[in-house]
């Protein structure tokens, strides 16, 4: 019989919490995994973990509370779209913690749940999109919550869906959707062009905190840089693989600019650690190509890596880019981007943790991150098979330019054929 449950924990101290007298943490942390629930083709789950528990002594140890997405959701799903969701992958909070929203990379459904009952209460579905295909590999949530973005990866559709969480009303724009496929850039240029922008599944979309326009990566390299408040959503930059690199995901914020990855990961592209710095600010129809200017802040070739989740630490002091294939993460300099260190994310408890995305603690001195499973389902497996698959707890030191993977505490989908199947991917964090 298949079982999904919390595997017996590794005992690692952690010095923060309630348990020693500190401060309530009033905050959770949501981790998806993508594997299949018991039994059926579709669902998955998500582990909700409260502030005081990972921050305590024993965070290996952390319960977590977890639906199981072949239930309720899939029951929505089903009634609101005639299918079943499947692969849970990315998550995301509105700006007051609301709602969740997540997204379903292989079905193309995405799902509102309101946070504090847990409930999902609202199923849509992407549009087909190129050859027939629709994803939804990440649904993001504007930073004045009138919408949610949709990187609708191999149907090559970005998507909008307006939002009212007060209402629970959450409405398909279809008017409002870019094709990235067969569109022309305001220069003239085919959105999708060999030598130029290769393949234009849109892997990330990122807004900043001044809402402005939305950054989409793309998955054979090359930026979009849209403004998501017209309707249809409109090219205001555009940036060719020559200045940014494939399979970036994500990108952060810190001191005013926007850090981006690109990436490994797929079979065109297996490896590649690359970091990049653009402005907030200067996007226009009428600009040149590759205008304005990106920095390059650092760019490794060799085997064995891959960027991919970006964490800003505490007052945008520096910038976390983690690399699930190596391991690692490389630390920048959050005013001058400069690189400052690499971290090595091996511990006593794994010597592969495949660090994948993460989010930092209020109080600043913790990441949380998801750590990859030894059946990936997701990302090229030479970059993204992990043999610890949970949450990793890393301690920062050194106002946050070091730090040590301090504890982990594991999900597990064990068959009845005996194969771990659990695979965390997207994690998000809710201030409650």
């Amino acid at each position: 019989m298949t079982c999904r449950r919390l595997v017996a924990p590794m005992m690692v101290a952690l010095a923060l919490g309630s348990a020693n007298g500190a401060a309530a943490q009033e905050f959770e942390v949501w981790l998806i995994d993508q594997s299949n629930s018991a039994g059926v083709a579709y669902g998955g789950a998500i582990h909700i973990y409260q502030g005081d528990d990972l921050m305590g002594e024993d965070a290996a140890a952390a319960p977590a509370t977890t639906i199981d997405l072949a239930g309720a959701t899939a029951q929505l799903c089903m009634a609101s779209t005639g299918a079943n969701p499947v692969r849970p992958h990315m998550i995301f909070f509105n700006s007051t913690g609301s709602h969740a929203v997540l997204a379903f990379v292989a079905s193309g459904h995405v799902v509102f749940f309101e946070a504090a009952t847990r409930l999902p209460v609202a199923c849509l579905r992407s549009t087909p999109g190129a050859g027939g295909a629709r994803q939804a590999h990440a649904a993001v949530p504007t930073r004045d919550d009138a919408a949610v973005l949709v990187a609708n990866q191999n149907g090559k559709l970005l998507e909008r869906i307006n939002t009212n969480y007060a209402a629970n009303q959450f409405t398909h724009d279809a008017a409002a959707t870019l094709n990235i496929a067969t569109c022309t850039t305001p220069n003239g240029i085919p959105c999708e062009l060999a030598g130029v922008r290769p393949d234009n599944a849109p892997i990330c979309a990122f807004v900043a905190s001044d809402n402005g326009p939305a950054f989409v990566t793309l998955r054979g390299g090359g930026l979009f840089v849209v403004d998501h408040t017209t309707t249809p959503m409109g090219i205001v930059g555009e940036y060719d693989v020559s200045a940014i690199g494939p399979n970036g995901c994500g990108a952060v914020e810190a001191n005013g600019r926007v850090f981006l990855n690109a990436g490994g990961g797929t079979a065109a592209n297996l490896h590649e650690f690359t970091v990049y710095r653009l402005p907030m600010t200067g996007y226009a129809a009428a600009n040149p190509p590759n205008t304005p200017d990106r920095e390059l802040l650092f760019q490794d070739f060799a085997e064995h890596r891959d960027a991919h989740g970006p964490v800003a630490t505490k007052g945008e002091r520096y910038v976390w880019v983690l690399d699930r294939a190596g391991n690692v993460a490389e630390v920048f300099d959050g005013p001058s981007g400069a690189r400052v260190n690499t971290v090595d994310l091996r511990s006593n408890d794994s010597a592969d943790p495949t660090p994948d995305l993460g989010v930092i603690a209020p109080s600043g001195n913790r990441i949380f991150v998801s750590l990859r499973g030894p059946i990936p389902l997701s990302g090229d497996p030479h970059a993204s098979t992990g043999t610890t698959p949970g949450l990793g707890v890393v301690q920062l030191q050194q106002d946050g330019s070091t730090g040590v993977m301090k504890a982990i505490a594991p999900i597990s989908n064990v068959g009845s054929d005996g194969v771990e199947r659990a695979d965390a991917h997207g994690i998000a964090l809710r201030r409650k």
